[in-house]
């Protein structure tokens, strides 16, 4: 099973159980350190005791800036476990900073608070969290990747998500791309990303799976942001020249067919058509 079928394959079963690497998330978010200073940042997909979106902010809380760290998730109440969604209540946690002097957090300052709900981040109860946010950084479920873009856009919340690749297809959110509203983060190392799922998922133990990391790879996710970075300003060298035999126009759509970005021709004033990844 390739790395994207697994994608599709989880997409279809509803399992989003899947919790983003330490090292992918201090990649990532590098980059948009000036942006997180004095601001409340908020991580709604997240088992706060495990997740690692928590631990970042919260190690990084004076480097950082941060006003707060509110991090929530459906309900599951064993933090030894991958989500169970056997409560009734789900928990929240709220994080101001560490003590003067200390370099980490201390547990007694996480603020712990059960939820009246289940914690579903579209719930009023988390609304109203969301609502006090300033940016939202987490790994939503890909089931409901639609729905909760359309949330962050509907409050005007800026954001830093991993979303599957193909969403720039979807009807609701190709829009926001074109209308220049959410832009392509930084990406995973080698555009593959690798996430801790349950060791007793048999449908993932496939050559995708790691068992000794309980790992999986897949291929088809990346970065979605809404906040400016060095990236989006790079400049694009082109150098190849636009001939009809080279760029054969699409027979339903007034625009010419590119293979790869690096190929636009430096010529060509109209619309293009490019495969849904970024390759220079």
């Amino acid at each position: 099973m390739t790395p994207i079928s697994n994608l599709f394959k989880a997409k279809a079963a509803k399992k989003d159980e899947f919790y983003t690497q330490l090292t992918d998330i201090e990649n990532e978010l590098r980059h948009y350190r000036k942006h997180f200073k004095g601001k409340t940042v908020y991580c709604n997909c997240d088992d706060p005791r495990v997740s690692n979106f928590f631990h970042y902010f919260s190690h990084n809380f004076k480097e950082l800036g941060l006003k707060k760290l509110i991090t929530t998730c459906y309900r599951n109440q064993n933090p030894e476990l991958f989500s169970q969604h056997d409560m009734e209540k789900a928990i929240s946690l709220k994080y101001k900073g560490f003590r003067e002097g200390e370099l980490v957090p201390r547990p007694e300052d996480i603020g712990i608070k059960q939820l009246d709900g289940d914690g579903d981040f579209r719930s009023d109860e988390c609304i109203n969290i969301l609502k006090q946010a300033d940016i939202v950084v987490t790994n939503p479920p890909f089931s409901l990747f639609r729905e909760y873009v359309a949330q962050l856009m509907e409050y005007k919340k800026k954001f830093i998500i991993i979303g599957p690749w193909n969403a720039v297809t979807y009807k609701e959110f190709f829009p926001l791309i074109k209308s220049n509203k959410v832009w392509l983060g930084f990406g995973f190392k080698g555009g593959t990303a690798y996430f801790s799922v349950p060791s007793n998922k048999d449908e993932y133990k496939t050559k995708s799976y790691d068992p000794e990391t309980g790992l999986v790879k897949f291929g088809n996710t990346t970065w979605f942001t809404n906040l400016d970075h060095k990236k989006r300003h790079e400049e694009l060298i082109l150098y190849r020249q636009y001939t009809p035999e080279a760029y054969p126009y699409y027979d339903n759509y007034d625009a010419i067919n590119v293979n790869k970005t690096r190929d636009i021709p430096k010529n060509w004033g109209g619309a293009d058509g490019r495969p849904n990844h970024i390759s220079r």
